[in-house]
């Protein structure tokens, strides 16, 4: 038998740098390239403007007396403050905390407090969530161990209570701080410097925390595997707090000397190819729904997409049809698919831009380079054949330090062999190209946010009137899937749908809040009283006329 194992290759040896220091020696070979331009800010630096923007915004963080190794958080949308800070703490040591700006208060308290951030920089306000409204709100007595925070300010804005202006925060700084210079050199390319929460199954997300070899290293090698050089231009108009923006979007051009184009602060169709075409893009990223809405709007035929090429699809499976659009209608003959998770920094799969278009829509490509994949028996650890199913392992120099101040969940994650078990079902076939067919976990993913209905369910366990409830996953077509609680109220009280949602509004992420809620009096359960949540998908996906599995 041949077994479900692919090792990638190590021809090109690793980056044993800090993020800081690979930065500045890409400065000196290209000072003047382009390095980022923030459309809706009106906003473009090249190399050397971006290094001394950064330099700058590191020795003002630690002229306010932050240490390497102390926590700061960043709570905002896509702009340029978001990369400064993304390099400023990098040489400063100072861990960067990436809060999800779909947090509600009880989730930001819950991230800031978990890892000890003492400070944050958040934009004051994006649509309906008022940043600045919910610090306010929890005050420091339920956030003691945060002393600044910092709002990123625009010209003419008027002063905001409770917290100070970036603007002022940067002019404090000096670029030419002998101090940044020498905190760079005293920095180790294995010490941690990003944390991101993922959703926890335990109804609490946990701090995967990942060092500059994690992100750089995958950074560089997703870069390669687009073929990124200098004369390309990636718009990203997917979230910097997810890796996906940061590491597959930043860093994928920051290792290869490409420019860095945000569109918009939040994805906006129509912002999207009116910069792919007033930048002249060559690269193009986001999830499947993304691509789709800018294929569908109703003004796409005036755009002119000619000079996109590749970019990565990603976030969750993409349909045949949607694929062969985005490579005939934009342009992207050489687009490919990555997988990967948080904890692994996050890409282990990816294909290529010569991977045959089938394989990239039946699979998620092979084995990144440096690293370990296999595929085995969840019950019994061995490693299954090629073509059977089994949990997806990866190992190597992408799998996280661990997760903030959780040895036992790190444990559960990591083995003792240094393998990362992702949860995920898959198949690799006699090439070597694996495809994602299931989830061990309860886990959803709706529109690329991974949801764990175990937090929802936690949460809903709050509400007075609620006595059991249970969340899961139901194929939509839009979001791939959507949320959909069963919830049995106490004896004698009456709920109704809009209570529940009411319940939810301010206190979690929308993506969170179920779309479809029934009040039933119990679960299908199976002799033993264990729940059988796939009864509850059966029945729902009847009753809503949902054809597909959310799986299948």
């Amino acid at each position: 038998m041949t077994e479900s194992y692919a090792r990638g290759t190590t021809e090109v040896p690793l980056i044993e740098e800090t993020i800081g220091d690979f930065f500045d020696a890409m400065v000196g070979r290209q000072p003047d390239a382009l390095a980022l331009v923030s459309r809706h800010e009106g906003l473009r630096f090249s190399y050397r403007e971006l290094q001394a923007a950064a330099n700058q915004l590191a020795s003002a963080l630690l002229r306010t007396g932050l240490e390497p190794g102390d926590r700061i958080g960043i709570w905002s949308h896509n702009n340029a403050a978001w990369v400064q800070m993304q390099l400023a703490t990098a040489k400063a040591g100072l861990i960067l905390v990436n809060i999800n700006p779909a947090y509600r208060t009880a989730e930001v308290e819950y991230a800031l407090n978990k890892v000890g951030c003492k400070a944050l920089v958040t934009m004051p306000r994006f649509k309906t969530s008022e940043y600045l409204g919910m610090l306010r709100e929890l005050g420091s007595a339920r956030l003691p161990q945060l002393k600044n925070i910092w709002w990123i300010d625009r010209e003419g804005d008027a002063d905001e209570a409770g917290a100070q202006r970036f603007s002022k925060l940067l002019a404090s700084g000096d670029a030419a701080d002998p101090r940044v210079r020498e905190v760079q050199k005293t920095l180790k390319a294995t010490a941690p410097i990003n944390i991101q929460f993922t959703s926890g199954t335990t109804g609490f997300p946990k701090g995967a925390t990942l060092t500059h070899r994690n992100i750089l290293n995958n950074g560089f090698f997703i870069g390669e595997c687009m073929t990124l050089t200098p004369a390309d231009r990636l718009c990203i108009p997917v979230p910097l707090y997810h890796c996906f923006g940061m590491v597959l979007g930043n860093l994928a051009c920051l290792t290869h000397g490409s420019a860095i184009v945000y569109p918009n602060d939040g994805f906006d169709p129509l912002t999207v190819l009116e910069t792919v075409q007033a930048e002249k893009c060559t690269g193009l990223h986001g999830v499947p729904t993304m691509f789709i809405a800018e294929l569908d709007h109703p003004r796409f035929a005036e755009f002119d997409l000619s000079s996109l090429r590749t970019g990565i699809m990603a976030g969750s499976p993409c349909p045949t049809e949607v694929m062969k659009r985005v490579v005939e209608r934009m342009h992207l003959s050489q687009i490919t698919i990555a997988y990967g998770m948080t904890e692994t920094s996050p890409v282990s799969c990816q294909s290529s831009t010569d991977t045959p278009l089938e394989k990239r829509v039946s699979t998620v490509g092979t084995v990144q380079p440096h690293l370990e994949v296999r595929i085995v028996d969840p019950e019994s650890g061995a490693i299954v054949a090629r073509g059977e199913r089994g949990e997806l392992c990866t190992r190597g120099y992408s799998v996280m330090h661990g997760y903030w101040d959780d040895e036992p969940k790190t444990r559960e994650a990591i083995d003792t062999e240094g393998w990362m078990h992702t949860g995920d079902l898959a198949t690799m076939d006699a090439e070597g190209y694996v495809n994602i067919v299931g989830r061990i976990k309860d886990m959803v993913i709706r529109g690329g946010e991974n949801i764990y209905p175990r937090e929802i369910e936690e949460f809903l366990y709050r509400h007075p009137k609620v006595q059991d409830v249970q969340v899961v996953g139901l194929p939509d077509r839009k979001y791939g899937e959507e949320l959909c609680a069963w919830v049995i109220p106490k004896p004698g009280q009456q709920l109704t749908e809009e209570e529940v949602r009411e319940f939810c509004k301010g206190q979690i992420a929308h993506y969170k809040v179920p779309r479809y809620i029934r009040f039933v009096d119990s679960f299908p359960m199976t002799v033993t009283g264990k729940i059988q949540k796939f009864r509850i998908r059966e029945q729902m996906s009847a009753e809503l006329g949902l054809t597909a599995d959310k799986t299948a």
